[in-house]
This record gives structure tokens, sequence and C-alpha cells, in this order.
């Protein structure tokens, strides 16, 4: 025959009036002994009060804000040997629901020793309520968080772990950045005006995503840089008038493309990437660029391979043929890998200038804007010269702002000298 039985405030030292922080059962809850059903908290700790045998939850006396003492009743329990016979779905104790994930682990004042084993469900990381509260205290989520106690519970020493490998943990190392953000607002739009919904192409929901991933976690910086090509233009309208029989468009991104090979080759580090713990460089023996290209699908990026072996005329003859197929949809995904360094180009739209995101794994990305006509002071008077727009954004962690500086200035310096090309 069931029995019913109190759950008084075990011996808790000398403290009285101490505060009920979490009640972690509810009334038709099925508990097992020396699960937690409620949490207290003293100035100096945070114990669990746990059940003294198996049962089904009655009553709960308390909620969370009382205060208690010992020998107080707290739950009454219908004690019964079946009870632990119960089905699966009636034997999962409900448990207050975790606190939102921290943005961020953070350092914390010592945390509270837990008095009492308990073993409660909190989402989907099994830990008693101290634990729970010592996590959130920390800023750890728990859901990230492997426990090695009895079936996978989650301990004190598995979030302290935790802490010790997330602040240990390299900034560039790949995954594991630990960054959460608050989610969008819900609006409904409708209430305002006429809307229409109109879904975004396969193309921007991955390349949205890997932009995201890329501007939140690369430290950038933007460098901007103008660069004199009234030379370059000149010479690129003669090439262009000899080529047209041949329907090679001779434009202004194979010079870009070739000026950025030989620039890289002076300055290998941009020619580089993170490795996947953070703490080493790999420099990249050949040269191969990405250049972006506007599609009505969205942005598509495939590389140009080997451009410090090619001429400018092999190189707009591909840039041609790439783009075609980019446009067309027609570019396989190997075109689009093995990038050292990428040249987004705007020049044939407009703008000043602008802060091109980096490509991930690369560590630096040229922006090209409109060119245009301005007085430049030379030889004692004002001249007319066509000055190119530049903006070069990098990694921080890769490339301080000298080597930018430097990278912007020698790139300029190439495209304002022709002969440099041919080097």
């Amino acid at each position: 025959m069931a029995e019913i039985k109190n759950v008084l405030v075990p011996d808790i030292g000398n403290y009285k009036d101490v505060p009920v922080i979490e009640i972690a059962v509810k009334v038709g809850d099925v508990v097992k002994a020396e699960q937690a059903l409620l949490t207290l908290e003293t100035d100096k700790a945070t114990m669990d009060v746990p059940a003294p045998f198996d049962g089904v939850v009655k009553e709960v006396k308390v909620k969370a804000g009382d205060k208690v003492s010992e020998g107080m009743l707290i739950v009454t329990l219908e004690a019964s040997g079946s009870v632990t016979q119960a089905t699966p779905s009636a034997t999962a104790p409900a448990a207050p629901a975790a606190s939102t994930p921290a943005p961020a682990v953070k350092h914390a004042p010592s945390a509270p020793a837990a008095v009492a084993p308990a073993a409660a469900v909190s989402g989907s990381a099994h830990a008693s309520p101290s634990i729970r509260r010592f996590a959130r205290e920390l800023g750890v989520n728990l859901s990230q968080v492997k426990g090695s106690g009895e079936k996978g519970r989650v301990t004190k020493d598995d979030v302290q772990n935790f802490v010790k490998q997330s602040l240990a943990q390299p900034r560039g190392a790949a995954g594991g950045n630990g960054l959460q953000v608050l989610e969008m607002p819900v609006v409904d739009f409708a209430k305002f005006g006429a809307i229409e919904s109109k879904a975004l192409s396969r193309i921007k929901k991955i390349s949205g995503a890997n932009l995201h991933r890329n501007w939140v976690t690369i430290p950038h910086v933007t460098q901007f840089e103008e660069a004199d090509i009234s030379e370059m233009e000149a010479f690129r309208k003669e090439l262009g008038a000899e080529y047209a029989k041949q329907n090679i468009k001779i434009t202004p991104l194979a010079f870009m493309l070739k000026a950025c090979a030989i620039t890289l080759k002076h300055f290998p580090d941009f020619c580089a990437s993170l490795d996947a713990s953070g703490e080493n460089l790999i420099v990249k023996k050949y040269i191969h660029i990405g250049v972006a290209v506007d599609t009505p699908n969205g942005l598509m990026v495939p590389v140009i391979r080997d451009v410090d072996q090619k001429g400018i005329v092999q190189l707009a003859k591909e840039l041609g043929e790439v783009s075609a197929k980019a446009r067309d949809l027609k570019i396989t995904a190997a075109d689009m890998q093995g990038g050292c360094f990428t040249i987004s180009s705007l020049g044939g739209i407009g703008g000043t200038s602008f802060t091109p995101i980096i490509n991930a794994p690369e560590v630096a990305i040229l922006g090209v804007s409109r060119s245009s006509m301005k007085p430049v002071w030379k030889d004692g008077e004002f001249v007319p010269r066509l000055m190119l727009p530049l903006s070069l954004s990098y990694d921080h962690r890769v490339i301080d702002g000298a080597a930018g500086a430097r990278f912007t200035t020698y790139l300029a310096h190439v495209l304002s000298d022709m002969r440099r090309l041919a080097l």
C-alpha cells in the first residue's frame, strides 16, 4: 500500500531562514533517492536537498524565494516499491529551464561548493541545480559540457575544465569560438504596410553564412590607398584594340591580377593561412587568386591559378571564360577552391571605397572601386591623373598595420609603373 511521507529540511548546520533559489520537481514527478528536490543558498554555499527515498511528488510546500530552516516541511512524497517500475516518460523529473547561453566564458568569484549529490535534468545536460547555477555564474552553456559523472552527469570539475580549455584555446583556432549572439527580433512587417516575401537564392544562403562567420571571427582592418593608373589605362586601351578581333576583352582586372601576384611575392605573409590551431602560418608557394563575380543569383568567387606565371592577355582570356561560366551557373566547386588572395572589383559599378570581408581561410582581400580623374601635384604643378581607389582588408592576427600599409603602397607603385608588371 502506498504511503504518504513528509520530506523535511535536513541538518543544514546553524543556518536559519535560508532562501530557496530553485525548485527541481513538480507535483506528479517520479523521483529517485538522492535526486535533488530543491536548492538552498546560504551566504557561503549552495546546497541541494535530496529525496530520502523513491517516490512520487504529491505536494510541494515551498516556492522559489521562500526561506526555510531545519525541520520545515518542503515536499510530500508517495513512497511505493512500484514507483521504480514507472514508464520512462514518467521518470524524467521536470526542472527549471537552463538559463540563456552566455555570450562567452567569463571569470567569476570562487564558486560555492555543492553539498549534496544529486542528478537532475537541465535541458539536454544532466546536472544538479547547484552545478547549473555554478555554470551560469561562469557563463558556461551546459549543453556544451561533456559530463564525466554517473550516466553522463556534469560535475563541478567538468565545468571548471571546460572553462580552462576555453580560456586556453587560441583565438584563431577553427571552430569552438563560442560565439553566441541574441536572436533577431521577430517582427510582423505586414502591419506597417504591404510586403512581399522573396526567398534567397541558394548561393546567397551559402555565401551569407560564410560571410557572417568570417566577419565575426576574423579581426578585420581595412587599409585605403590610391594608385595612379594613367599609363596603365592608356596601355590597356591599346592592347584592347589589338586583341578585340580575337574576342579577348582586356579589362583593368587583368592588370590588377598581375600586379597583385607581383606584390604577393614581395609580401608572402599575405599569401598564407592560419592552421587549425591558430598558432602557425601556412605560407603558400603558389599564387592562385580568387575574383568575385557578380551573378544574377549572388556572388561567386572563381579562382585563377598560377597568376604569377601568366601574362596579361592570358589572364584576360581566362577571366572572360570563368566569368561567363559563373554567370551561366556552369562553374564547379573545384573552380572556386585553392585561392590564396581575393580581388573584389566594383569599378564597373561605382563607389569610392568599401570594406570587403576576408574570404577565409585567406588572410587578405583587395577591394577595387571606380577610378576617376584627379589633380595630382607633380613636378611643381597640378596635373590630371587617373586614380584608382584600393581597399585592402586583412586579418590583424597575421598582418599588422605597418605591413598592410606597405602592401598597398607597393601595389600602387606597381600599378603606376608598367615596367614592373614584366618583373
